[in-house]
């Protein structure tokens, strides 16, 4: 039996911006435990721009799960918590 796949999280950088060196330490140390599997994408990329077209966050960074919009500016730890634990597969963590 294969081990579940962690709930990717998808993280839209900006350069010089302080919520999202925070945000990218704390889904770092998310996924060195196994919990999620972090996507970093620049916002000047071909991808960042047409995920800001497409989800026009007020601020950086962005945050997707599973690919819907999940945040944008400060990483909000709880919140994510919450979300990872709906996700999760059944008895896993418990």
């Amino acid at each position: 039996e294969t081990a579940p796949v962690p709930p990717q999280v998808t993280l839209l950088l900006a350069p010089g911006c302080h919520f999202c060196e925070d945000a990218r330490a704390e889904l770092a140390q998310r996924a060195a435990r196994g919990e999620v599997v972090v996507e970093l994408e620049d916002a000047d990329s071909a991808r960042g721009r047409e995920l800001l077209t497409r989800h026009r966050p007020a601020m950086f960074p962005l945050v997707l799960v599973e690919g819907e919009w999940f945040s944008a500016g400060r990483l909000p730890r709880r919140k994510l918590d919450r979300a990872l634990e709906r996700l999760a597969p059944a008895g896993r963590g418990r």
